[in-house]
C-alpha cells in the first residue's frame, strides 16, 4: 500500500503539534521549579511531571508513526 503524500503531511503536522505540547508542558514544569518551596508547590510539580512524561510519550508515538510511514514510502518496508 502506496503512502500518499497528505498522509504524510498530516503524520508530520501531528508530530510536530506533539513536540509543541510536549515543550508547552516542559516549559511548565519548569517554571514550578522556579516557585517557592511549599509542599503545595512540591505537589504541583510532580503533577507538572506526569504531564510532561504523558506528552513525551505522544511525541515519541507520532515520531514512529511519521517515521514508520517514510520508511514505508521510501523503502518499502
Amino acid at each position: 500500500m502506496a503512502v500518499e503524500v497528505s498522509d504524510l503531511d498530516q503524520m508530520q503536522a501531528a508530530y510536530k503539534e506533539a513536540v509543541e505540547q510536549w515543550i508547552k508542558a516542559i516549559r511548565e514544569e519548569e517554571a514550578l521549579a522556579s516557585g517557592d518551596h511549599s509542599e503545595a508547590e512540591i505537589d504541583a510539580w510532580k503533577a507538572a511531571d506526569f504531564r510532561e512524561e504523558d506528552f513525551r510519550e505522544k511525541a515519541k508515538e507520532a515520531k514512529k508513526n511519521y517515521e514508520g510511514a517514510l520508511r514505508e514510502k521510501f523503502f518499502n518496508f
